[in-house]
């Protein structure tokens, strides 16, 4: 994945989403949108978007002095919440846990802040129950998975996290050791350790944070604890369209749980907009 004359107008109204989220003071909004401009016009082209968003949202925190997405993530992790019970209770009836779950997973990360200004979970969750994913490796999943002790599972946003956690308990209720790896610190509405805690998370199963403010996981600029537990890892699972940017083509067995939610992935995948995915590195 590369940086497409297609992101830029991305970069520009993630930038203002996120500055009308961080402050109500239009003058200021306006002055830290020119502040940031620079950083959209030398986004590096060779690199996947991930990059370049990271910068940007880097600046924005610095001259806002403040995580612009804090209360909404805390806002979506308790609606999330209230879900919780009556989609567990589904996933506990279904014939095949795993398969429930994972599709479940795929439907919550349509909880994304940085890309959209509302978001429709009931339709998620019915779209990922009720119709077949665009790109549907669940045959190879579920007998990888099988074969596997150690799951290293990386969780992409607040509020998401919280359909995550169903496929988590059922991947620790086949007997799998599952290490969840969060965010070292805020970026856009990505889950940190505060909102694993919030939602119970670590109750369930061992976190981690990968010591890094990237979006996605660049691999480079994760911390060594991180690092070598990537390694050691017999399985990744990786939610989220910025894992899928910055991992996809890494040499490790990897599935992807996403939905594609902008143009130039959508097109790199040779999908629509939105579409489903449970998709084998």
């Amino acid at each position: 994945m590369k940086v497409h004359l297609d992101c830029f107008p991305c970069f520009l109204r993630q930038s203002i989403i996120s500055l009308r989220l961080g402050t109500k003071d239009e003058a200021l909004q306006k002055r830290i949108l020119k502040n940031i401009l620079p950083e959209i016009q030398n986004a590096d082209l060779s690199r996947p978007p991930a990059y370049a968003t990271t910068f940007i949202h880097r600046k924005i925190r610095q001259l806002l002095g403040r995580d612009p997405f804090k209360e909404i993530k805390s806002e979506y992790n308790k609606v999330a919440l209230g879900l919780y019970p009556s989609l567990k209770s589904i996933v506990e009836k279904s014939p095949d846990p795993l398969w429930t779950g994972a599709r479940l997973a795929i439907a919550g990360n349509v909880i994304d802040f940085g890309i959209f200004t509302s978001i429709d979970i009931e339709g998620a969750i019915n779209r990922a129950l009720n119709n077949p994913l665009a790109v549907n490796d669940y045959s190879t999943f579920k007998d990888v998975v099988s074969k596997v002790s150690r799951i290293l599972y990386l969780v992409d946003n607040a509020g998401e996290i919280v359909f995550d956690r169903l496929l988590i308990e059922a991947l620790v209720s086949a007997g799998k050791k599952v290490i969840v790896a969060v965010k070292g610190s805020p970026v856009i509405n990505d889950a940190t350790a505060e909102d694993a805690l919030e939602i119970g998370l670590s109750e369930v199963c061992e976190i981690i944070d990968n010591g890094s403010d990237a979006v996605g996981t660049i691999l480079k600029w994760t911390s060594s604890p991180f690092q070598e537990a990537f390694r050691e890892s017999q399985l990744v699972i990786s939610k989220g369209q910025g894992n899928f940017e910055t991992l996809t083509g890494c040499e490790k067995k990897i599935f992807f749980l996403f939905q594609s939610k902008c143009d130039v992935v959508s097109k790199e995948l040779g999908l629509s907009i939105g579409s489903m995915l449970l998709k084998k590195s």
